[in-house]
């Protein structure tokens, strides 16, 4: 058996037109139809990581069992959208050998990753 990709993320909420909204004006990721979904087709180079972090890890908040990540073209460019729109980043951007990451919170508290290679 091979695995190709995550066939998608799903979660409850009731705010579905906040977050449709939302994720409209802040990533940019359409949602309008009758599903609440959009299909994200991967770019070359993009890449999806899957991982586990133990209980006590501080690198997103406790009470939220999922960080959603999303790849971004530049980081810098991502940084001043969210800043045009009033975004606030809830850590400091980090730049590693792994690459660049901020990181913003969605309507209902979600922390997200966003991740320039």
């Amino acid at each position: 058996m091979k695995i190709k990709g995550f066939g998608g993320v799903f979660w409850r909420t009731s705010k579905i037109n906040e977050l449709k909204k939302w994720y409209s004006e802040v990533l940019g990721i359409s949602m309008d139809n009758e599903w609440n979904g959009t299909i994200i087709q991967h770019d070359k180079g993009n890449e999806t990581i899957f991982s586990f972090f133990k209980e006590e890890s501080n690198y997103f908040p406790a009470p939220q069992p999922v960080m959603l990540n999303f790849q971004v073209e530049s980081m810098d460019e991502c940084l001043s959208h969210l800043a045009n729109l009033g975004i606030p980043l809830v850590k400091e951007t980090e730049k590693s050998e792994f690459g660049t990451f901020s990181w913003i919170a969605d309507p209902d508290g979600r922390w997200i990753e966003l991740w320039e290679k």
